[in-house]
């Protein structure tokens, strides 16, 4: 599902690449003989889009193979990346935070962001603040949620997928601007939800897909939604934005990356079937379904995102005092 956002969108590299052709006829045979898409994660939703991508852009390579690279919350998949060699045969396919978000929580890496060129965002999903059984049914709105949280300060739990995440984060961030001690359970993977369903916790901020089932059956409330806009998913709940929290967003943009000193035509490529890839109905419509939209951002637009993605998450990182862990 196609969105206008705040950067130039897939439309815009849709009309560049029609001027040129079709990506296959752009390269008249696949750029490398195996490339290999390598993410920070092993099976759920970053894996299953990058694997519905890579059947999606043959014209790049003769074959490519989607490994996952997890560990160190994804870090081992992005210094790999770096490692390998600048011909486009290695990519990594990984949410905009490894560059905007970790170097800001982390006290060391083994990266920077300039070892890597950002070729193309795939796609952006936003995630929800839902609240469980541990909450009186009547409390079926952001506000309603912040009165009980000051009201019940020992029960005032959220559960996200680990310490400096975006998500804890932006919980961290809410706390404060709404006046109320939010304690933070980090969990593996996708864990929350599930003691959000016992009662163990009061809330949780995780990617929509996670609990959007949920919410639909009415086992859980979503009270909030944390996108510039609200989700297609969940259109009827609004973004801490419009609760009255301006400076709260918290969007995932998932997209591709090669190791720096790549040559510009393997990244026009690359890129070049990247856009070809997205503009097909089979990806739309599955993509829809795992509850994520399209979101490609041009090249030169996608180097600013990162900047001001960086710059912004350094600021909420220093609001919130969180102190960066090895």
């Amino acid at each position: 599902m196609r969105t206008r956002r705040d950067f130039l969108r897939v439309s815009a590299a849709s009309a560049a690449f029609s001027v040129a052709g079709p990506v296959s006829q752009i390269m008249a045979e696949p750029r490398v003989k195996t490339a290999h898409i390598l993410t920070g994660f092993t099976a759920g939703l970053p894996d299953a889009v990058a694997r519905l991508l890579a059947d999606e852009m043959k014209p790049y390579a003769t074959s490519i193979v989607v490994e996952p690279r997890p560990g160190a919350s994804g870090r081992v998949a992005v210094e790999a990346v770096k490692a390998a060699p600048p011909d486009g045969s290695v990519i990594l396919f990984a949410p905009t935070g490894f560059l905007t978000l970790f170097p800001h929580t982390h006290k060391t890496l083994r990266y920077e962001p300039r070892d890597f060129v950002p070729v193309s965002t795939v796609a952006s999903f936003a995630a929800a603040l839902t609240i469980g059984p541990r909450v009186p049914g009547e409390v079926r709105t952001l506000a309603d949620f912040v009165l009980w949280c000051r009201a019940n300060a020992k029960d005032a739990t959220y559960g996200t997928p680990g310490i400096g995440t975006s998500l804890h984060l932006t919980g961290a961030a809410l706390g404060r601007a709404a006046g109320f001690e939010f304690l933070h359970v980090p969990y593996q993977g996708r864990a929350a939800i599930q003691d959000l369903l016992k009662g163990e916790i009061a809330s949780a901020i995780m990617p929509i897909d996670s609990s959007l089932g949920l919410v639909q059956s009415g086992k859980l409330r979503a009270v909030a939604t944390t996108g510039s806009t609200r989700s297609p998913f969940l259109p009827d709940v609004p973004t801490l934005l419009e609760a009255g929290y301006p400076l709260l967003k918290d969007v995932t943009w998932f997209g591709f990356f090669v190791p720096a000193k790549t040559p510009p035509d393997v990244v026009e490529d690359l890129n070049g079937a990247i856009q070809a890839a997205l503009r097909t109905s089979r990806m739309e419509s599955s993509l829809a379904k795992l509850s994520v939209e399209i979101d490609a951002i041009a090249m030169d637009k996608f180097a600013q995102l990162l900047a001001s993605e960086s710059a912004r998450w350094r600021g909420i990182v220093q609001a919130t005092e969180y102190s960066p862990q090895d």
